[in-house]
């Protein structure tokens, strides 16, 4: 019987197999399935209580595959349960997006119906092939980007999630995380010299969309050298963005006390619709050396140089030397052509590299532990994405976590944030 089920799943859809890139490594076994068994609560709880983490896979009738991971036993037990490994996951094209439960609410009620999320997201309710959205706080997700408004479901498997030994430390990048490994990167960064004697220090320009985590990239890179936690330019989750003008960020080292040899030159955010964000045109200014600091960007005109300026081409000093993407890791799949059309346009003649940021919210395998970035297959996959959708290598794709809450440095987060800026 048990034989039968699993040869079904395994011809049905390979959903089980991509979802295994959300948990690290990871063995399924497929522990209850709703055509087999039965949608009823009591065949749900009869096969799936007490058995660790599980990962809920539904399907309705218009083609989408979402549901739910819990590290907590499911065991009837009436217990609001709080589970800050839970989330939601819902596919868009091949990747699966990930969404966790929002901090202080709780993952899901203990109960003996079928399974919730959140009390927020019910399974096969009141026993039959449905999905009910009850509307609530524990997830900010859109139902009918999940699930297409189509509450009809056409299967639901539950899956048993054990952790695999078989592959574990075995990393896709080799980093050492080590107090050594940072203060070695940090005197790399203190002591780099430009081929070009004219240019003291490198011009490295941020841009990417709105709330991707560029001004926070440069508090956290001043944080380190500052020793202690910094939020020099301004940062935070609005809509628009926070950031109005174009600033350029001189990076001291409080050990040394001297300026380090790199600027980093932040911009308005990029935005899809027209009229707002900040303007193809002036990209191309700012990497010409053309806009001055401090210059206020408007979003319904380009910046103008006047002619006495333009007659003087920029010293390479002045020009930017590199381009840096900065990209929402939890963002990428739903990344408009629009948007991604605005950072194609970029000319390709200047050195690329792309920050992954929010590699924490992505991933609950980071989130518990961000030394297991580089074991997370879906992090590995959201590099390729990136890596594919903008056209640069692989190897130019680095994941970082910015400081956004902390109070104190911690040495994960710098080394990361090192790597990339070495």
């Amino acid at each position: 019987d048990e034989a039968f089920i699993i040869s079904l799943t395994e011809k049905r859809d390979s959903a089980p197999k991509r979802l295994r890139a959300l948990l690290g490594n990871v063995k399924l076994s497929l522990l209850y399935k709703a055509s087999v068994h039965g949608y009823k609560a009591s065949a749900f709880h009869q096969r799936c209580d007490r058995r660790g983490p599980t990962l809920l896979v539904a399907y309705n009738r218009s083609g989408y595959i979402f549901g739910g991971y819990t590290s907590v036993d499911y065991a009837r037990s009436g217990q609001h349960i709080i589970d800050r490994e839970a989330f939601l996951f819902s596919f868009q094209g091949k990747i699966p997006v990930c969404i966790k439960v929002n901090s202080g609410h709780y993952a899901r009620l203990d109960n003996a119906g079928g399974p919730n999320f959140g009390q927020q997201l019910y399974f096969c309710y009141k026993n039959q092939p449905v999905v009910l959205n009850h509307r609530g706080n524990a997830f900010s997700v859109n139902m009918a980007t999940m699930y297409g408004n189509d509450t009809q479901l056409t299967e639901c498997e539950v899956y048993k999630v054990k952790q695999s030994n078989s592959a574990i430390n075995k990393q896709w990048r080799n980093v050492l995380w080590t107090a050594n490994r940072r203060a070695q990167l940090m005197g790399l960064i203190r002591n780099h010299k430009t081929l070009v004697t004219s240019v003291s220090r490198v011009r490295i320009l941020i841009i990417g969309p709105v709330g991707a985590g560029k001004s926070s990239f440069f508090n956290s890179i001043n944080s380190i050298f500052m020793g202690r936690i910094t939020s020099k330019a301004m940062s935070g989750s609005a809509g628009t963005s926070l950031t109005t003008q174009f600033r350029t960020y001189p990076v001291v080292d409080h050990h040394e006390g001297r300026l380090l040899p790199f600027v980093l030159c932040d911009t308005m955010g990029l935005e899809e619709q027209s009229g707002a964000g900040l303007d193809i045109e002036d990209i191309s200014s700012i990497l010409q050396g053309h806009i001055p600091d401090r210059y206020k960007f408007n979003p319904m005109a380009p910046f103008q140089h006047n002619e006495r300026k333009a007659s003087r081409p920029a010293s390479l000093q002045e020009k930017i030397h590199c381009v840096v993407y900065v990209i929402d890791a939890t963002k990428i799949s739903l990344m408009s052509d629009k948007l991604e059309e605005k950072l194609a346009s970029i000319r390709r003649s200047i050195p690329q590299i792309v920050l992954m940021t929010k590699v924490d919210e992505a991933c609950p395998l980071v989130q518990k532990d961000l030394q297991s970035l580089y074991v997370s297959s879906y992090i590995k996959s959201k590099v390729q994405e990136v890596s594919s959708r903008l056209g640069v290598p692989v190897s130019c794709v680095l994941p970082v976590k910015n400081y956004s809450q902390e109070l104190e440095l911690e040495l994960n987060c710098d080394v990361l944030l090192l790597t990339a800026l070495q």
